[in-house]
């Protein structure tokens, strides 16, 4: 037999089998996908947590919809771009996946979108936040949920901003995310009058600050822009206080979790600016569902977390409303609903596929100030949606500017 007739052979066996998990899954389970950093820098941030919200979410509702089981499947991506698009091609073909969810990593989220559009199955992008997911990277098949660098940047670099600090210098993870953190960044500085000194690449899970943190300080810049998350973030932050470099600049944290708040402590991290797109302790939901995920994990849920939960039930009442797995169908009800749940009130899926919804500028609190425990933030300014994740840009073909 020829080589060329055995791949004509593999292919249709490959076909075959995709086509029959897809059968399967059009009239048996609905099968939800989480790829996630479940043991890296990331873990914390999402990692187990947004499993078990996701199942929070499934149990929710019964872990039924249309008649049809709800099951779930999971893996650590292990922030590897190969790994999360094997991973979701293997699922796709064999196991029936209807739709899937992807937390940390903005590499492996533009890795995991190219499958999504080409298996044409749903992908709700929670803990990655490069805004190119919903620019250049844009499929029809993508939503970016939780937030993005845009957002962060308007809400962090603007308040950092308008207490004094002009001039900045930048410590960025050295991938997508944070070149793409860092840019965002820079060009708020840049519209609001400040000036951008300089910046520095650090290593994911790098094990030593001090070269980077000596950069920083040479620079002579008012402002230390941390692009960076999880680990990262928290070890930097130590690090420039250990070093006596909070004493002569000011941090901007970028992206930071109230997980990352509570491992930092309150008189390490009091008077940062950070902004979030969620918190615990905003009102009486959010406050239900933080008990009930706390007697689950013993910790407050992050929003990635909590983004993972309105995802999932979003995702689910969707299916119900369109009255199939069908993705196109799905998708086109997932643009067209409102999302109010203890995430959001009155958000939306917008053409380039971020959900628009407000977003919160928090100050942590000095010890004094905390009441109760994880008492950490106060609400700066809410920035309505529009405002916070601003216009669309052209650059994603589905939403011409």
């Amino acid at each position: 037999m020829s080589i060329q007739r055995l791949k004509t052979g593999l292919a249709v066996v490959l076909l075959t089998i995709a086509c029959e998990a897809r059968a399967l899954a059009a009239g048996g389970e609905v099968v939800i996908g989480n790829l996630d950093d479940l043991s890296g820098v990331y873990s914390d941030d999402g990692g187990p947590g947004s499993v078990e919200a996701m199942n929070m979410a499934v149990a929710d509702v019964g872990a039924m919809v249309l008649g049809r089981k709800v099951s779930t499947l999971v893996a650590d991506h292990q922030n590897k771009p190969d790994i999360g698009a094997s991973k979701f091609r293997e699922w796709a073909d064999q196991k029936g996946l209807s739709m899937m969810i992807v937390g940390a990593n903005t590499g492996v989220s533009i890795a995991m979108s190219k499958i999504a559009a080409a298996r044409k199955i749903p992908l709700i992008i929670i803990g990655a936040v490069g805004a190119s997911l919903t620019n250049e990277d844009c499929t029809a098949y993508s939503v970016h949920y939780v937030v993005d660098t845009t957002a962060l940047a308007n809400g962090t670099a603007s308040a950092v901003l308008k207490a004094g600090g002009k001039t900045w210098f930048y410590l960025m993870a050295d991938y997508a995310f944070g070149a793409q953190l860092q840019s965002a960044a820079a060009k708020v500085v840049e519209a609001q009058g400040g000036k951008n000194l300089g910046a520095v690449r650090v290593p994911l899970s790098s094990p030593d600050f001090s070269s980077f943190l000596l950069q920083a300080q040479s620079s002579g810049a008012q402002v230390l822009g941390l692009a960076n998350a999880g680990d990262d973030f928290t070890n930097s932050l130590k690090a420039a206080r250990e070093f006596g470099l909070t004493r002569t600049m000011r941090p901007a944290a970028l992206l930071v979790f109230i997980n990352n708040i509570h491992s930092l402590g309150l008189e390490t991290a009091q008077g940062l600016y950070l902004t979030t797109s969620w918190y615990w302790d905003l009102n009486d939901d959010t406050r239900a569902f933080a008990r009930r995920f706390f007697g689950k994990m013993k910790t407050q849920p992050t929003m990635t977390q909590a983004g993972t939960y309105s995802a999932t039930l979003t995702y689910l009442k969707a299916v119900k409303a369109a009255g199939t797995t069908d993705s196109d169908k799905v998708m086109a009800e997932l643009r067209r609903a409102a999302i109010h749940d203890m995430f959001t009130r009155g958000g939306y899926i917008r053409a380039d596929g971020v959900m628009i919804h407000d977003m919160y500028v928090m100050q942590v609190k000095s010890p004094a100030e905390s009441k109760y425990p994880w008492d950490y933030y106060k609400v700066v300014s809410v920035m309505p949606g529009s405002e916070a994740f601003g216009p669309i840009t052209g650059r994603c073909p589905l939403a011409p500017k």
